[in-house]
């Protein structure tokens, strides 16, 4: 490894994972989510591996699930799955990658090759996925090692902590809307104004759907129309429901709130042949059966995006200006950074800048 790199790094290390109300602890037994600054020895990459030291790397609400202990990360633990920075060291078999190059790491953080998923193409459902953050130490740190076949190409002329969160929360909304066949012109509804949301209506918008915000009150109507919604409508899980079907209803509807109520009583508002798009974890939620069959309602997921996926993402956004709404802190605020995605007063997404 370089003699310029340095023998330790700082990373924001959760040393057991939370345990709130929202997650089933009892009144006076919650552990919020603590991080503490440590200096962690500095790894040299091995093959299949590059070191890349962080520039951004934002929080996403899947961290949240991460650090309470429900996605099964090991702890002592490091997350973060949106990040952007430059290759600092490579190992002497890596023939693709330079140092200095500008790169990323999202959520799929590898993929084996050699299951029967991935012999398909079908690279996010591998059997043995690496997941950044998850299954190994993530970005909230100075230093990161990533696996080499995730690695994403970022271009050097944009803003890295404006572009971090494209890597997860905009790949997400990109590649899920783009796979599910709406028809040109179709209409699409996002319920939910914020991380996922807030770009959920950009791509949406940009991709020539006559794009329908779902709000939980009036205070975000204004914004939602400046970000490119045709139109703006809350209330109740039932009259929301009631409102898509007396625009005619809705192609696609994009659940990017955490409310398996909302995500229930939504379907009423899809069109026959629609399709309900969830992207947020939003747990058990039951669903009409017989409007499944009848009205060939459709309900899918989707997960986040390979490489080629995120590049396509960030290129798409920056051909069409599609604007990451974020707040910037740095390493040593990382703290107050995540609490405010933790109690949702975040807007949009936070984003630690070293």
């Amino acid at each position: 490894m370089s003699s310029s790199l340095p023998s330790t790094f700082k990373a924001a290390v959760v040393d057991q994972p939370g345990h709130t109300q929202t997650y089933g602890a009892k009144p006076g037994e919650e552990s919020p989510v603590k991080f503490t600054l440590k200096d962690v020895p500095l790894k040299p990459p091995t093959h299949g591996q590059v070191l890349v030291k962080v520039i951004a790397s934002g929080i996403c609400g899947s961290d949240v699930h991460i650090l309470n202990g429900h996605v099964g990360a090991k702890f002592p633990h490091v997350s973060g799955h949106e990040i952007i920075g430059e290759v600092a060291a490579i190992p002497e078999t890596e023939d693709h990658w330079k140092i200095g190059d500008r790169v990323g790491g999202g959520w799929h953080g590898g993929h084996c090759q050699f299951c029967t998923q991935c012999k398909r193409g079908q690279f996010l459902l591998c059997e043995n996925e690496a997941i950044n953050g998850v299954t190994m130490w993530g970005g909230l740190a100075q230093y990161v090692l990533l696996r080499r076949e995730a690695v994403v190409s970022i271009p050097k002329d944009v803003d890295p902590a404006a572009y971090a969160p494209i890597l997860c929360a905009g790949v997400t909304v990109f590649n899920g809307l783009r796979n599910m066949n709406v028809r040109h012109g179709g209409t699409v509804a996002i319920a939910g104004v914020g991380g996922l949301g807030h770009l959920a209506i950009q791509y949406a918008a940009n991709m020539g759907y006559k794009v329908v915000a779902i709000g939980r009150n009036e205070a975000k109507k204004e914004e939602s129309l400046k970000l490119g919604a045709k139109s703006y409508i809350y209330g109740s899980p039932e009259e929301n429901a009631e409102q898509l079907r007396k625009l005619g209803g809705a192609d696609c509807i994009v659940i990017t709130a955490n409310s398996p109520d909302l995500t229930s009583k939504l379907q009423g508002g899809l069109a026959k042949g629609g399709t309900l798009l969830v992207l947020a974890i939003v747990g058990s939620a039951p669903f009409d059966s017989t409007a499944l069959i009848t009205q060939q309602h459709a309900v899918r997921g989707w997960p986040a995006g390979s490489s080629i996926d995120s590049e396509e993402a960030i290129d798409f956004a920056k051909e069409f200006g599609v604007n990451c709404i974020i707040q910037k802190f740095p390493l040593d605020k990382i703290q107050e950074a995540y609490d405010i995605v933790d109690n949702g007063k975040v807007r949009y997404r936070s984003v630690i800048v070293m």
